[in-house]
């Protein structure tokens, strides 16, 4: 019964195709859009947007993997990862950005690393002169 329950926990959650939800998503795991979300998602785990999905909302999450429609104000706080199926529009704040070719992306983004690293740079530079 353990193995049960242990696999699945391995799945987390899962959104269908055909299945559309008008509200908030708060979950600890990871999920799986493949439906359509209308509102905000906050996850402690990985985001994943199949070809099928769409999401119009805010989201927040670890990492998140989107090959589908999504209009949002996202924040990753690891990796976001824009798929070649993927249609992006809205504003980005994320550590890591990876787009692959074919990948649509229209909006603003800012990459928290990298201004850590501006601003880590210029304070050396002062501290020189």
């Amino acid at each position: 019964m353990a193995k049960n329950n242990e696999s699945e926990s391995l799945l987390g959650n899962m959104i269908k195709a055909g299945t559309q939800i008008n509200g908030d998503i708060k979950c600890t795991g990871d999920i799986r859009i493949d439906g359509k979300l209308l509102g905000s998602l906050e996850t402690e785990g990985r985001l994943v947007v199949g070809e099928s999905g769409r999401i119009e909302g805010n989201i927040l999450c670890k990492n998140a993997d989107l090959s589908g429609t999504v209009k949002a104000k996202i924040n990753v706080h690891e990796l976001l990862s824009l798929k070649a199926a993927c249609n992006f529009e809205g504003e980005i704040s994320t550590n890591q950005l990876h787009i692959e070719p074919g990948a649509s992306f229209t909006g603003n983004c800012q990459m928290g690393g990298v201004v850590k690293g501006i601003e880590e740079n210029e304070r050396a530079a002062q501290k020189v002169s």
